[in-house]
């Protein structure tokens, strides 16, 4: 008997095909077969939203080699991604080989590895229309709003604009923390802090003034810090209160997509993009040892479930390497988010026996960190908490209260395997010596310092998508596309790890707020995708969905097409002098981001690259290097300001440092610093030689 296995990717296909054998032949789609088409709206609205499918420009080549070889076979599998857009390209698979759709075709396979592969080929279901259902509507709801509101923002503003469902609503949250920071009015205030001598000159300990008599004051102004200081003159501190307390952290719970994204843009600053990358690849399978495995579970999930294989196997590692005390008295169970799908496990490792130290030399870097990252996060998820003692002391100087506290670790437990990242650092407090109450300390040096409250901070990557979730906008699988697509329509743009939003943005956000409330509207699109979720349980029926969302929505459209005048973006001239006609230049946004236009645009067509220098100098011939895009606009590189004269690039950004070993340009690359000659070995690449490594970058 011959089996055909149709998945969507060609590295899944490779992997898979290795682990079930001759009889069964393993073939890829590459995504989507078909889809509603580019060059029209492909939804008849008069006819209960009925989409209009067509094969996918390209595909016709990969759909008459599936066809061929289901021709050939007596069984036919349809093993896509375990989730809605999966479930979706295996029902459209179906139709075009005129399968039965409710045959028992569906295969999932939720790690890509050979135990679940076999188990899982002997476990077929029908296809889940209900999953169907829900990915159709959400392609429905997203084609209506898009293909309705860009015409109108290609006539009043600019033409080649988009509006997007989740897309508009990540633009809002970022304009609007930009406008909470442009009203943002500082306000003024003080700390004084005393450095305490302990008796006999042990230390100095720091101390913070934090009221009177043990009431909380703030200090407002100069005056009122001026007249904790002349109370303070002279007088002794007395400890006048000692409270220690212990408590317990519990681990953090493994990895969801959403956490996964956030934990590796902040400790090892990927971006989301990049993050969903290299996890695939992790997911698709990687050779080790000679042979080819998935290293890690599903990665589009919201669930943060382990099953219990994988729980005993964490805790039996933990037993060999860590000791009996970092087992927790019952193992750790994890509560997800109350609007969580849990459709799949947690992401974790796929077998614990291949540590990163163990696949490290089959791994690129950039794998090799995130691999670690979700080894060391699923691990430490299974240990035992850490015990802080935190102490806490009091003294009174003359009615003035100042108090010192800080922590020590009476038990590691879980951190001795991970702690999580933050978005800002924190101050790290060390451990206070023995004192009594009544013990006197004499005040050293004492400083006022005058301070202002800062404004919220922009959204970084992670912070976006953890706010994302917690509001219940978009699913796992959607956060990174978001991001990626607000920057590369021009209405955001990242400035170091922030997202800054735009000119552009900013007046695109506001017309949508002025004519679509309710597409912008955090609450509306958290709705929206609640009703998602009823349609792939089978408790709403996906027409009236939309049906119910069109009627208004065809109103707002109408009126807005009526009433909105057009918009004028504001022109920010430059101190650039075009060279053709001695106008000043002023900065336009294009399709591959800013550049340098000649404001007598027709009569003069001049435009120019905007140049942003490194600060670094070419080893070639001494010019600046610059940062460039290559002609399709979609990648970064460092080149020398002297092309074509001088042909030096780069495309790690390079920094004003020298490599100790060979002398070369050192750069960065994912928070940490490389050499750039791919034949030191402080390249950070594996040893496979130069010409390999420089293939393996471009």
């Amino acid at each position: 008997m011959s089996n055909l296995i149709i998945v969507e990717s060609p590295t899944k296909a490779k992997t898979i095909g290795k682990f079930l054998g001759s009889k069964y032949k393993v073939i890829a789609s590459n995504g989507h077969v078909r889809d509603l088409p580019k060059s029209q709206l492909g939804v008849d609205v008069d006819n209960n939203f009925e989409p209009k499918y067509i094969t996918l420009r390209g595909k016709k080549s990969v759909l008459d080699n599936i066809r061929k070889e289901a021709k050939n076979a007596d069984k036919i599998f349809l093993a896509t991604d375990p989730d809605r857009e999966g479930e979706a390209i295996s029902w459209h698979l179906a139709h075009m080989l005129k399968l039965d759709e409710k045959a028992v075709c569906r295969v999932v396979f939720n790690e890509i590895t050979a135990p679940v592969v076999k188990a899982s080929i002997k476990t077929p279901r029908a296809i889940d229309l209900q999953l169907v259902d829900a990915q159709q509507a959400r392609r429905v709801l997203d084609r209506l709003v898009g293909y309705k509101i860009s015409p109108i923002l290609w006539a009043k503003v600019r033409s080649g604009l988009s509006a997007g469902r989740v897309q508009s609503v990540a633009t809002r949250i970022i304009c609007d923390r930009e406008q909470e920071i442009i009203d943002f009015v500082p306000q003024e205030y003080w700390t004084i802090t005393a450095l305490l001598n302990m008796p006999k000159g042990r230390k100095q300990i720091e101390a913070a003034f934090y009221g009177y008599n043990g009431k909380k004051v703030e200090l407002h102004d100069e005056s009122s810090t001026n007249e904790v200081l002349r109370r303070i003159d002279g007088h002794d501190f007395i400890v006048d209160g000692i409270t220690k307390t212990v408590k317990k952290l519990h681990a953090p719970a493994p990895f969801t997509t959403s956490s996964m994204q956030q934990e590796a843009s902040r400790k090892l600053g990927f971006t989301t993009q990049h993050t969903m990358l290299v996890a695939q690849q992790l997911f698709e399978g990687i050779e080790v040892g000679g042979s080819t495995t998935g290293l890690i579970t599903y990665i589009r999930t919201d669930s943060v479930r382990v099953s219990n294989e994988a729980q005993n196997a964490a805790l039996e590692y933990i037993r060999d390497v860590y000791g009996d005390k970092y087992i927790p008295s019952t193992p750790n169970v994890y509560k997800g988010r109350s609007n969580a799908q849990d459709a799949h496990e947690a992401i974790r490792p796929s077998d614990l026996k291949l540590t990163p130290s163990v696949v490290k030399s089959s791994l690129t870097t950039m794998q090799y960190r995130l691999y670690k990252l979700i080894f060391d996060r699923f691990i430490a998820s299974q240990m035992s908490e850490e015990t802080l003692e935190t102490c806490s002391v009091t003294y009174d100087a003359n009615g003035a209260t100042f108090k010192s506290t800080a922590s020590k670790v009476l038990f590691d437990g879980f951190t001795a395997v991970y702690t999580e990242g933050r978005d800002e650092n924190e101050a790290k407090s060390t451990a206070l010596p023995e004192m009594e109450k009544g013990m006197k300390l004499t005040a050293g040096k004492i400083t006022p310092e005058q301070k202002f409250t800062s404004p919220p901070p922009r959204y970084t990557e992670a912070a976006l998508v953890k706010l994302l979730e917690e509001k219940g906008i978009g699913r796992p699988s959607t956060f990174s596309p978001t991001i990626s697509t607000i920057i590369a329509r021009g209405y955001v743009k990242r400035e170091k790890k922030q997202l800054v939003p735009t000119e552009l943005g900013f007046v695109v956000t506001q017309l949508m707020k002025e004519n679509f409330e309710d597409i912008v509207d955090l609450k509306f699109t958290a709705d929206m995708e609640a009703k998602l979720d009823k349609i792939e349980e089978g408790k709403q029926n996906w027409n009236k969905v939309i049906a119910d969302f069109y009627s208004p929505f065809k109103e707002s459209i109408e009126r807005a097409s009526a009433s909105i005048e057009k918009v004028t973006l504001p022109v920010v001239q430059s101190d650039v002098v075009c060279d053709k006609c001695g106008a000043l230049m002023v900065y336009k946004d294009g399709r591959f981001g800013r550049f340098l236009a000649c404001p007598n645009y027709p009569e003069c067509k001049n435009t120019k690259a905007l140049t942003e220098k490194t600060g670094v100098s070419c080893p070639k011939c001494g010019k600046a290097i610059i940062k460039c895009k290559t002609k399709k606009g979609n990648k970064v590189f460092y080149g020398c300001e002297g092309y074509p004269d001088c042909d030096f690039m780069l495309w790690d950004k390079p920094i004003d440092e020298k490599c100790k070993l060979c002398g070369s340009i050192m750069v960065q690359k994912f928070a940490r610093n490389f050499c750039s000659n791919p034949e030191c070995t402080a390249s950070g690449r594996k040893e496979k030689g130069a010409k390999g490594a420089k293939n393996e970058n471009e």
